[in-house]
């Protein structure tokens, strides 16, 4: 398989399979492989992220992870409560027992302390994550997208703790690119960081070009080297049985859709986007994994001018009995369709795209 040109594969579990086995859909082969990955046992972790080939993962105690699953590497990355606004509580044996989250950021304090278990603060603390290729050091760097209000810490290899990035916030995805961090916020406003030198600021690349907005934000870079914005909007699945009379739905019976998916090349000179309808032979890659983009003509297996998506709305992509929003999006008619004929994955750990990587870590990120 490896000998092949790698597209991103989907990764999930199945209930007719251990705890510690999951399951790998090779688009190319429209084929299924299988795999055992280390403790603790996969079904039990949240998903939170996937890059260059390695998942990051958070256990029942909230601490991280990341994993090839090709390779069954796995290392540890630095405690949950090094993270500036977690606080560990001890009993009076020295027993962690629980965490306190502060709920503050640059501007101010916006709420009061939240307590949390041992295995739910990964509920409310983590929003998406990314393994980048540090050339500096022929490592990694892992940044960390999290709470209050989508804040971003990274972690060098080596490191003990989590160093919190510059003061800003409401950041939606990332992107690493000649040795720069590049991040979205969910106003489409873009920031920059060095992450390289001792000091590390934040250099506003575009600001803000919405108040608001409800659609999901990604930033991607193409083969060509264009940088875009995606948007991606979703809305709830109504059934044909339902009006405006129909009973209100328990949160674990919502089903979000995807509606429509706009795509904006960013002018770095002019400092604005400009909306592409023109898509060439692009294929995109969208979730909670690292946000892709290859070329349909390297990759005859897969669509062009087509969207892979899998779910990564907090709200429901954390809730285990939700059905997922994945699918095949066609963005010249907004049509979907499944990804395979039948759904054969669990809706927990919530499912996510990555690209199978042999290469194992040159430096750990902590022993």
């Amino acid at each position: 398989m490896y000998r092949r040109p790698q597209t991103p594969c989907l990764f999930y579990t199945s209930e007719d399979d251990g705890d510690n086995v999951a399951c790998l859909y090779s688009l190319a082969e429209k084929r299924v492989y299988k795999l055992t990955l280390p403790e603790p046992p996969i079904r039990s972790r949240y998903l939170i992220g996937s890059s260059n080939g390695w998942l990051v993962t958070a256990d029942d105690r909230s601490e991280l992870h990341i994993v090839n699953p090709i390779t069954g590497e796995q290392i540890a990355l630095p405690s949950v409560s090094t993270i500036e606004q977690v606080k560990p509580i001890f009993d009076d044996a020295g027993v962690l027992q629980e965490f306190e989250l502060s709920q503050y950021w640059a501007e101010g304090v916006i709420g009061d302390p939240s307590m949390h278990g041992l295995d739910e603060l990964r509920d409310t603390l983590y929003f998406k994550a990314f393994v980048f290729s540090d050339s500096t050091t022929g490592s990694y760097i892992v940044v960390l997208i999290h709470d209050p209000i989508s804040q971003l810490s990274f972690a060098r290899a080596g490191d003990s703790k989590w160093t919190g990035l510059p003061p800003s916030a409401d950041y939606e995805d990332c992107i690493y690119m000649d040795g720069l961090l590049y991040a979205v916020t969910g106003t489409s406003g873009i920031d920059v960081f060095d992450l390289s030198g001792p000091v590390i600021l934040r250099k506003v690349i575009m600001d803000d070009m919405k108040n608001y907005i409800y659609e999901h934000l990604y930033i991607v870079q193409t083969p060509s080297g264009d940088v875009l914005l995606v948007w991606r909007e979703q809305d709830v699945a109504v059934g044909d049985d339902e009006g405006e009379d129909a009973p209100e739905r328990d949160l674990s019976e919502i089903i979000k859709e995807t509606r429509e998916i706009t795509l904006y090349k960013v002018d770095m000179t002019a400092k604005e986007l400009v909306e592409i309808n023109i898509l060439h032979d692009h294929v995109f890659f969208l979730g909670l994994s690292q946000s892709h983009c290859v070329s349909a003509k390297e990759y005859p297996q897969l669509k062009a001018s087509h969207v892979y998506l899998t779910d990564d709305d907090k709200g429901f992509a954390f809730l285990k009995s939700n059905c997922r929003d994945i699918c095949v999006f066609d963005l010249e008619s907004n049509n979907v369709e499944e990804i395979v004929a039948s759904q054969c994955w669990c809706s927990w750990p919530a499912p996510i795209w990555i690209t199978p990587n042999l290469a194992k870590m040159s430096l750990g990120l902590k022993e």
